[in-house]
């Protein structure tokens, strides 16, 4: 029956044999005593535990946990843990006790002074002389899922003489939730992520925080993840911001709103913000002939000529037929003291329009008057102005 068990047994979770409790209470006659289990690992969804009260001279056959190694998924608890519990020791004492189970210390300690276990989460009353069962998160008021401890208190029921009792007790751990990612602290982690810069600028960002969610649970631990600094913390968002942003479907609509705040930074003549909102765009290889000639742009106005000619040059290649990434280039070029190369640019295309009510010769106009109020001065300004009017 158990090979049978064994090749159906879910593999998302464990019996840890490792850190289960297994004590022997010696209680004075008619004395009542309080024992704390060992901690739980993080995970832990069920616990199954024995109770055996023994003559002096009586041993156990097996231990509990090794009756569990040949237990599946205790989440059939008909077939699983349920097995446990019929494959008890069948040696046992006559002497009995009485035994009920605390959630925390003060509870378990007021009982030891008091006697009283209206407070407790389990209660035998009965006197056993052996006993098992099986706790488990969805099922008992005694196992929550953050529960580390539990308080077994017993009554010994020999008046005269003292009892041999061994408690033992082996939890079962959920792998995925031993990682630590239960409900609350996936919540936890879902408001960090609202917090960042880029989850702020979405209209919403439930998808985007989600997969972050996701990402982080598999790369740490809970307390791992919340062990790091806030810098950290930061710096693992934005790793995987890119991610997360196309695998949610919010790239586009966030690299719109990039868009529009460069623009509106270019006006204001926040040349190296709107330098700073275009660039992720483009890194991400979705920038636009647009965007290139913008972040162009934005570069000539920092007097960063270089980098202005080698993003123009990358957006020309998008859209040879645009003028105005063209004129641009050319500008470049000229504030850059290479008037050859500007020149061929200027004369080649001074027939034309950059748009349906703008001619070629009336935007270089423009621009070098924009140029000189922002303090980028040419000699060569004039001898462009005069080819264009050859």
């Amino acid at each position: 029956m158990l090979l049978s068990l064994n090749s159906f047994a879910q593999q998302d979770g464990f019996w840890d044999k490792d850190r289960a409790t297994n004590k022997e209470i010696v209680v004075n006659a008619r004395d009542r005593i309080v024992v704390k289990s060992e901690d739980f690992p993080v995970g832990t969804t069920e616990i199954v535990y024995r109770i055996t009260v023994l003559d002096e001279n009586q041993q156990l056959a097996n231990s509990l946990a090794s009756v569990l190694k040949a237990i599946p998924d205790p989440t059939g608890i008909s077939q699983g843990s349920a097995g446990a519990l019929f494959l008890l020791s069948k040696v046992s004492g006559d002497d009995k006790c009485q035994y009920a189970i605390f959630t925390t210390n003060a509870l378990a300690t007021a009982y030891k002074n008091n006697g009283k276990t209206d407070k407790a989460c389990l209660i035998q009353n009965n006197a056993v002389n052996k006993d098992a069962k099986v706790l488990s998160v969805d099922k008992s008021a005694c196992l929550q899922p953050n529960t580390t401890n539990l308080w077994f208190a017993f009554l010994s029921k020999n008046w005269l003489l003292n009892q041999r009792i061994i408690l033992e007790i082996v939890p079962w751990v959920d792998i995925k939730l031993s990682r630590g990612w239960n409900l609350k602290n996936r919540k936890a982690v879902l408001s960090q992520c609202k917090t960042t810069a880029i989850a702020k600028n979405l209209k919403t960002s439930d998808e985007y925080c989600v997969c972050q969610l996701e990402k982080i649970q598999k790369s740490y631990k809970f307390q791992e993840f919340q062990s790091l600094m806030d810098i950290e913390k930061a710096n693992v968002f934005k790793s995987n911001s890119e991610a997360c942003l196309t695998e949610s479907g919010t790239s586009n609509a966030i690299n719109e709103t990039n868009r529009n705040q460069a623009t509106e930074a270019t006006n204001q003549g926040k040349y190296g913000d709107a330098i700073a909102l275009l660039l992720p765009i483009i890194s991400s290889g979705k920038g636009s002939v647009s965007d290139y000639n913008a972040i162009g742009i934005n570069y000539i106005y920092t007097k960063q000529f270089g980098k202005a000619i080698k993003y123009l040059k990358i957006g020309e290649t998008l859209d040879t037929s645009e003028l105005l990434t063209k004129l641009n280039l050319a500008h470049a070029y000229l504030l850059n003291d290479n008037y050859k190369e500007a020149k061929i640019i200027y004369k080649k295309y001074q027939l034309q329009n950059v748009s349906d009510s703008l001619s070629w010769s009336q935007k270089v106009k423009s621009d070098f008057d924009s140029f000189q109020k922002a303090g980028l001065i040419s000699d060569d300004f004039d001898r462009v102005l005069r080819l264009l009017s050859n």
